[in-house]
């Protein structure tokens, strides 16, 4: 049987391990223990700051948070449809109740609200100051309509990849698309479920 020494058999090898310094942020890091329902919330600031490294920056500025413990709020919801096109008969039977809470947020530590500026998105839905439902959890693929920042602006585009070339298509003629390349920082923040969108 071979003999193995003691400084062998496991612990702190010299040359070991990423070097201190050269993770995401440049600099060391140290292991912290949070609540699992502010993972969310940390991973946001992390990616923010990430992406405007220079910028005192406060994530609630940007985004909005759902709370973890929202007030239930049933309201009466008609079994009858609303036509959008002629008139249908009346009916005011009242069967169940619906919260919008469960309605728009399926993964609420998964999920935060961002409000939607300008107008490159009119084709999909989406209008200036509309408030955007965001699911971090959800896969960025292509078809999907993503929150992201790109060199430390926040975005909301449609994801799209023609051969190997990955897009962030507008969904207005008047918008040009944006071509990813390789010197692009680019951090997807979560793909959009819902639009509110007032009247």
């Amino acid at each position: 049987m071979q003999n193995i020494s003691a400084d062998k058999r496991g612990g702190l090898r010299v040359g070991a391990g990423r070097k201190s310094g050269t993770g995401r942020f440049g600099e060391p890091t140290q292991p912290v223990r949070v609540p699992v329902s502010l993972l969310p919330d940390i991973q946001l600031l992390l990616d923010a700051r990430k992406a405007q490294p220079s910028k005192s920056l406060n994530i609630y500025e940007a985004v909005y948070i759902p709370s973890q413990k929202p007030i239930k709020l049933a309201l009466p919801l008609f079994t009858g449809k609303v036509a959008a096109g002629f008139p249908s008969p009346v009916d005011d039977n009242i069967e169940k109740t619906l919260d919008l809470n469960e309605l728009l947020v399926q993964k609420p530590a998964a999920t935060f609200f961002a409000r939607a500026q300008g107008e490159s998105m009119l084709g999909a839905g989406i209008h200036h100051n509309d408030i955007l439902v965001v699911d971090r959890s959800i896969e960025p693929v292509p078809g999907k309509i993503v929150i992201c920042a790109l060199n430390g602006e926040l975005t909301v585009k449609r994801l799209d990849r023609d051969n190997d070339q990955w897009k962030l298509k507008a969904e207005n003629p008047d918008y040009s698309d944006i071509v990813i390349y390789e010197d692009l920082e680019m951090v997807v923040w979560g793909v959009v479920t819902n639009v509110i969108h007032p009247l």
